[in-house]
């Protein structure tokens, strides 16, 4: 089954490789000074390693020359050898130690960036997103920047180095056919190896997006296993993900069985590169032109550069993968922020918190209108309701107040300042909202509460806890406050959720209120407590209600009607009752049912 595309790739096309890495540079900014440290490193230690063979070869020579003088070898060879092997050990592992604070900090300010920029993204962008697939390519993708600079500065680069000090040696000393053989055999196994790499990288892409389909379809069935539940629906969800991970399985074994051929294929070039060239050796000692030491030489050599690139392949193919993992990250920070402020937004001054919609417009999508021409004004310090059949619109507002999302035409002001020239945190500091589906995170009670002002003391979450009327229930928890309410809040009611964050606005205290079907959750009782704190919450503040159960907001100073996007009718509740038209037609609806479910206890 093919994975649906999550997000789309960057605005300018698909990026190279190189551009990619070009992107990570930002990242070790901050620690260039270890980075060249590093490789400073990283070259000493590649020429301990080169000299190695070359003291070896006079050591050799020494001996084949005065085999019965052994006794009398210089002991400088020998301690020069030693060094070097030391030297090489030494840098080797000084590199890995200055250079792990580069890859680490890398990560940590990619996994940072990625974060802030998912929380600047817009509430359309997360109403579309996967949150299993998103969190398994930031793991991915966090993962994959160690992995690429691990493996330019440990295998790469340093195998560059250590070809260019190797052929600058054969073609100093010896005849110019050992440095022929070993470019030939290089250029053939780097062509075979990219050629056959970049073949393979789609079965690599493929696994990562089913992996990803994956992963993102088990959270979504976990997140939602109450619903799975009612439907007995486990082998359903099963089904779903066994489908994906069927195909996950058959790119994998694709993957390892064209892996195998490469690795194959690298060996014939390496075996015959080395035969070739161990074949000239053995004809120049023979022929007198060279000496033994040389023949050790020339081995070492060849066997100090051959296992890297043996392993260079492998490397590459890491590379490739970590490329293509890091991709997707790249692709999240290309993603447009829809909602952005100004270069010369100005920070919102609050004085009376009067708010205005003034001829707004507006659409989620281009073919459908929500709203159609809306004016109204919330005067300050007075409640105003919001009322009207589902799809009308209601709810929109609230968003657009929020600045979750901007008008397409018209405009929202408080206290005659459009939002759209003010910053987004000053305008969200000033409005408190108690959405209708309220999400809590997986932690305390008072971690929740105090959610909404970090800085405030116990005795104001528990003064604000006490006006939402759920004080009591919390203190009669066996952990109190420090309950944890479970993933989503799943583990409290939904009258309880509620409750919890009507008791986060009100710790909040700002200076424009938003209840969005705020007790819709609730029982008679528990609503009728939390609207009389309400009343003392907001008497003083700007309040805009919007409401499904009209005897909610009968005392509210003025309610707006909506239908299909317009309000449709305004007034106090007496004044729509009065008008018989579509306020009181709802009204009349709903007290039959109040009438019918009270006969039927």
């Amino acid at each position: 089954m093919a994975p649906r595309t999550r997000y789309t790739s960057a605005p300018h096309g698909e990026r190279t490789d190189f551009q990619n890495l070009k992107r990570i540079y930002p990242f070790i900014w901050d620690y260039r000074g270890r980075a060249l440290l590093a490789l400073l490193s990283l070259l000493l230690a590649k020429f301990a390693i080169v000299g190695v063979p070359l003291v070896f070869k006079e050591i050799i020579d020494f001996l084949d020359q005065e085999p019965q003088n052994a006794v009398a070898l210089p002991v400088a060879l020998l301690l020069i050898y030693g060094a070097l092997r030391l030297c090489a050990s030494l840098f080797n592992e000084l590199r890995d130690a200055i250079f792990a604070r580069v890859r680490h900090r890398a990560m940590h300010k990619l996994s940072n960036r990625v974060i802030a920029h998912l929380h600047r993204l817009s509430l359309r962008f997360h109403l579309e997103r996967r949150t299993g697939a998103i969190s398994r390519d930031l793991e991915r993708g966090a993962r994959s920047v160690s992995s690429i600079l691990n493996y330019l500065v440990f295998n790469i680069f340093p195998t560059a180095v250590e070809f260019i000090l190797v052929a600058a040696i054969l073609f100093s000393q010896y005849s110019a056919y050992f440095a022929i053989v070993t470019f030939v055999t290089v250029l053939l196994y780097i062509g075979f190896t990219l050629k056959v790499t970049e073949w393979r990288m789609h079965f690599r892409h493929q696994m990562n997006a089913l992996d990803s389909d994956a992963n993102s379809r088990a959270v979504d069935s976990l997140l939602n296993y109450e619903t799975v539940k009612y439907f007995n629906n486990e082998a359903h969800e099963l089904r779903r993900y066994d489908e994906v991970m069927g195909g996950w399985e058959e790119a994998g074994v694709k993957s390892q069985t064209t892996m195998s051929m490469l690795n194959f294929g690298q060996g014939v070039i390496i075996a015959v590169g080395v035969t070739v060239i161990m074949a000239l050796a053995v004809h120049e000692v023979q022929s007198g032109e060279m000496s033994l030491g040389d023949l050790v030489l020339v081995n070492t050599m060849m066997l100090q550069l051959f296992l890297p690139l043996g392993f260079l392949g492998i490397i590459y193919r890491s590379l490739k993968y970590a490329l293509a993992d890091m991709d997707l990250v790249f692709k999240l920070l290309d993603q447009p922020e829809d909602i952005k402020d100004k270069t010369d937004a100005k920070v919102m001054q609050i004085d009376a918190a009067e708010v205005r919609f003034v001829e707004v417009d507006f659409a989620y999508q281009p073919d459908r209108r929500i709203l159609n021409k809306v004016s109204f004004t919330l005067p300050a310090g007075q409640k105003v309701a919001v009322v009207g059949p589902s799809g009308a619109g209601k709810s929109t507002l609230s968003r657009l107040l929020f600045r979750f999302y901007d008008v397409n035409a018209g405009a929202v002001l408080i206290d005659g300042q459009d939002l759209r020239d003010c910053t987004q945190q000053s305008v969200r500091r000033a409005i408190g909202i108690v959405p209708q589906d309220t999400v809590l995170f997986n932690d305390s009670i008072y971690y929740n509460i105090l959610y909404a002002k970090p800085d405030a003391s116990r005795e104001e979450v528990i003064e604000a806890a006490k006006l939402a009327d759920i004080h009591r229930f919390i203190e009669s928890l066996p952990e109190g406050y420090e309950t944890v309410v479970g993933e989503r809040g799943l583990k409290l009611s939904g009258g309880e959720k509620q409750r919890v964050a009507i008791a986060r606005v009100i710790l909040k205290r700002p200076a424009i209120l938003v209840f969005d079907e705020a007790t819709s959750s609730l029982d008679s009782r528990s609503e009728q407590a939390i609207l009389a704190a309400l009343e003392k919450v907001s008497a003083q503040t700007t309040t805009l209600v919007i409401a499904h159960r009209l005897s909610t907001i009968v005392d509210a100073d003025q309610i707006l009607v909506m239908e299909q996007g317009q309000i449709v009718e305004r007034g106090s509740h007496s004044n729509l009752l009065a008008q018989k038209g579509l306020y009181a037609h709802l009204w009349a609806l709903q007290q039959r049912e109040r009438l019918s479910d009270d006969k039927s206890k």
